[in-house]
């Protein structure tokens, strides 16, 4: 139950209400792309694809600016500590930390600071997976040029009609009809905590 001071409540305005309410009806439909039937099949595979990674010892790479980084390390904790239950941790890397990313984008330039991360972590039969709602991003195209080179099998979450990565990935997630990042964002995690349930279902 949510209590509200009456001085309050009197001072929101309809205009206001009615955006709150356009907002969440935005949110629900950009989730509800995830019962497409490719989104299913993206969702299904990304899962089957994870746990057999796991299940052959080799490890997962996620990346992501901004908002999507903070949905990569989301991730990746989800992970490596655990989702629902209890249970062994998985290995995950979020290519997040700043000393590596200021070094790199600092003496190469910016645009290097996730391909040098899967250069270096990266081996063949693990996973990258990038979260990018334009998929134009340069450090994310090119991550998936060292990941595709060093046999990596790779997972992109996409938005805006996937960009200049829409058909690069191994496989691929698109939330269509967005002009913001936030509400593509909002189902690209909803993705992930499925993922990560039906994972953690295939393993344990």
């Amino acid at each position: 139950m949510v209590r509200m001071n009456k001085q309050i409540f009197k001072k929101i305005e309809v205009p206001l209400r009615q955006q709150v309410i356009d907002a969440i009806s935005n949110s629900i439909d950009a989730i509800k792309q995830l019962q497409s039937p490719a989104s299913l099949v993206f969702i299904e595979a990304a899962a089957h694809q994870l746990a057999n990674c796991f299940q052959q010892g080799n490890k997962v790479i996620v990346a992501g600016n901004g908002g999507s980084l903070c949905d990569a390390t989301h991730f990746a904790e989800e992970l490596t500590g655990f989702f629902r239950h209890f249970r062994q941790a998985l290995p995950v890397i979020a290519l997040s930390d700043p000393g590596h990313i200021t070094c790199t984008a600092n003496d190469l330039g910016f645009e290097w600071v996730f391909a040098r991360g899967v250069q270096a972590f990266g081996k063949q039969n693990d996973i990258f997976v990038a979260l990018t709602t334009s998929g134009n991003s340069p450090n994310i195209i090119k991550a998936f040029e060292v990941a595709k080179e060093q046999g990596l099998f790779t997972i992109a979450f996409l938005g805006k009609g996937g960009g200049k990565l829409r058909g690069v990935a191994d496989l691929e997630l698109i939330i269509e009809g967005f002009s913001t990042s936030d509400r593509i964002q909002e189902a690209h995690m909803a993705a992930i905590h499925i993922i990560i349930e039906i994972v953690e279902a295939l393993l344990f």
